[in-house]
């Protein structure tokens, strides 16, 4: 009931989607890693590293909950669904009158990318895996295509459906049959791992950005040049087009929004949109009026296209896991390098992709009220104390705690696990210290 009181709240809130003016959606616990806007404009779905999707009409979202690890990617279906996919390897389907979830699948590694094909019918799915899921939204049996020899980047579907091109970390370009499940032909080869795609309604051109800071515009039928916009060395990370096809947005590693005009292909702006980071995730709003963008905030930022630059940046202030190394103690550092962006240390643990450390000592694992633990915690006998602490982090919690939702990561060396322990005895009792 609680759920869908808030959702029917929401239908009186005005939509924030094409404001035409500045504006922030606040309420994530990690970075934002991908954005989407609804067909008919009114609402916006943000996937973030805490694990979760917000649903947002006006500034208080609905929390969709299922993944359990950072979500990566998420698409409206139509106004009533919508898909998702993370680190976690998953993907799944939402009612967004419910909240409710039904697992599609998963890959064998994590899914980067989403895109859904004209028809509505299905979801093209990248994967570090190598492959590209093609996922039967009524739910049918997936198909795979393989050929990429590395990680699948990004995937673009032609307006008609029958040509899917794909962007990999074995620096190519290919195409293929969605309908058969066949490759068509390799498109192009630039040498660099590509990151992102963006293909025109009418198919004529192509864009890709890629790892080695290249942004360039290509013909989709000969792959012929048609523009070249690269202005340094810096990973170009995202890529939208409004949906009039008149404006490209280019998001970098350094904090860089590149705005170009498609009619003319010269740049308009280039917008330095955070302080320190990278841009992850952009799309625009449905009347093109803002460009939504998304980084390490736990915020997704909307700027007005007229007049970037005007309002403040993303990550204006330091983040925990941004602090200089030589301001910290080493167990300072252990803890902002290996547990500062899942982890809180006070008491408000607010929406991180993990439960607050605050209190831990003594703590049973699996025990805190109000976070979704998996099942491998709810039942274990682990009670967290400087030992137990210490053979997480030696062994990794892949090994000590197999089906956990905690990340594969170790602490070598002893003294720096020792230091890592007495830091957050301390921290995780002084009120003071863990704010």
């Amino acid at each position: 009931m609680a759920f869908r009181a808030l959702l029917a709240a929401l239908v009186l809130i005005p939509s924030v989607a094409a404001a035409g003016d500045f504006f922030t959606l606040k309420g994530h616990g990690g970075p934002i890693k991908g954005i989407d806007v609804s067909p008919d404009g009114s609402r916006i779905l943000t996937a973030s590293f805490d694990f979760s999707v917000g649903l947002w009409r006006g500034k208080t979202p609905v929390w969709l909950e299922a993944h359990r690890a950072a979500v990566n990617a998420v698409r409206f279906v139509d106004r009533h669904r919508a898909v998702s996919a993370g680190d976690d390897f998953q993907l799944y389907l939402w009612d967004l009158r419910t909240g409710k979830g039904r697992r599609l699948g998963g890959h064998q590694n994590k899914v980067n990318a989403l895109e859904l094909s004209p028809d509505g019918g299905t979801v093209a799915a990248a994967s570090w895996d190598g492959s590209i899921g093609l996922w039967p939204l009524d739910g049918g049996k997936p198909r795979f295509l393989k050929g990429h020899r590395s990680n699948v980047s990004d995937v673009a579907f032609a307006d008609d459906g029958k040509t899917l091109y794909s962007g990999s970390a074995d620096g190519t370009i290919r195409t293929w049959d969605p309908e058969r499940g066949t490759r068509k032909r390799f498109f192009l080869r630039h040498g660099f791992g590509v990151n992102t795609l963006v293909l025109n309604d009418a198919a004529t051109w192509l864009a890709y950005g890629s790892l080695d800071g290249t942004i360039r515009v290509v013909d989709a039928e000969t792959g012929n040049r048609i523009a070249d916009f690269t202005s340094g060395r810096s990973p170009i990370l995202a890529m939208a087009a409004d949906r009039d096809f008149a404006t490209l947005a280019v998001g970098d590693g350094d904090g860089f929004i590149k705005v170009i005009d498609i009619r003319s292909w010269s740049v308009l702006r280039n917008f330095r949109a955070t302080l320190r980071g990278p841009v992850w995730a952009l799309t625009f709003s449905a009347d093109g009026r803002n460009i939504h963008a998304g980084g390490l905030d736990d915020a997704m930022y909307s700027w007005p296209v007229e007049s970037l630059g005007r309002y403040e940046r993303m990550t204006r202030g330091e983040r925990s896991f941004l602090k200089k190394p030589a301001t910290m103690s080493n167990g300072e550092r252990q803890f902002q390098r290996k547990c500062s962006i899942c982890h809180a240390l006070g008491p408000d643990g607010r929406r991180r992709a993990g439960p607050t450390l605050f209190g831990i000592f003594g703590r049973r694992a699996g025990t805190l009220a109000g976070y979704s633990y998996s099942r491998t915690l709810r039942g274990s006998d682990i009670v967290w104390n400087e030992g137990t602490i210490d053979a997480l982090f030696d062994q990794g919690p892949d090994h000590y705690i197999p089906g956990s939702k905690m990340p594969m990561q170790r602490i070598v060396k002893p003294a720096d696990r020792d230091d890592l322990i007495a830091f957050l005895k301390r921290a995780t009792t002084d009120r003071e210290n863990s704010r």
